[in-house]
């Protein structure tokens, strides 16, 4: 069976939230799902999965360092990540603050890695983003963040 990583960094909790939203749409697909905080894990459990969301604060136009040093460490599974599913959220203070600059860090360093990146054509074409606690548009456009990720992992 498909197997999805969930991995976020937070310090308000909204990051958190929309975590747990993108794990709402992925279970929509009855795929496996895991939500873990960036951290509290070894970067060789990426191994383990088909998929991997990672959500991110923006801090000024980038990913927590946290997040950073996650893909720094990756670098010695360099190559064993080619093929998995990726795909990523963000949160922001405010309204241009960084939101897609941000999840296109976290898109450009999955794609080094030689992972699959889907695009939306509709809604939120780079990632699910908030701005500050996640709204009802934002909400939505998490579940369906999962949803189409646990989709492709299956195909």
């Amino acid at each position: 069976m498909s197997k999805i990583l969930v991995a976020y960094y937070s310090r308000t909790g909204h990051t958190e939230k929309m975590a747990q939203l993108v794990i709402e749409g992925v279970k929509k697909e009855n795929v496996e799902v895991d939500l873990k905080k960036i951290g509290d894990f070894p970067v060789k459990e990426l191994l383990d999965y088909d998929g991997i969301i990672i959500g991110s604060p923006c801090y000024y136009g980038a990913p927590a360092a946290e997040v950073k040093k996650l893909f720094d460490d990756s670098v010695k599974f360099h190559g064993k990540l080619d093929g998995k599913v990726g795909g990523a959220f963000t949160s922001s203070g405010n309204l241009a603050g960084g939101n897609e600059t941000t999840t296109l860090d976290i898109l450009h360093m999955m794609l080094v890695h030689g992972m699959i990146i889907q695009g939306d054509p509709k809604g939120s074409h780079y990632g699910a983003v908030a701005v500050g606690k996640p709204d009802e548009r934002a909400t939505k456009e998490c579940q369906k963040l999962g949803q189409r990720i646990a989709r492709l992992v299956k195909k």
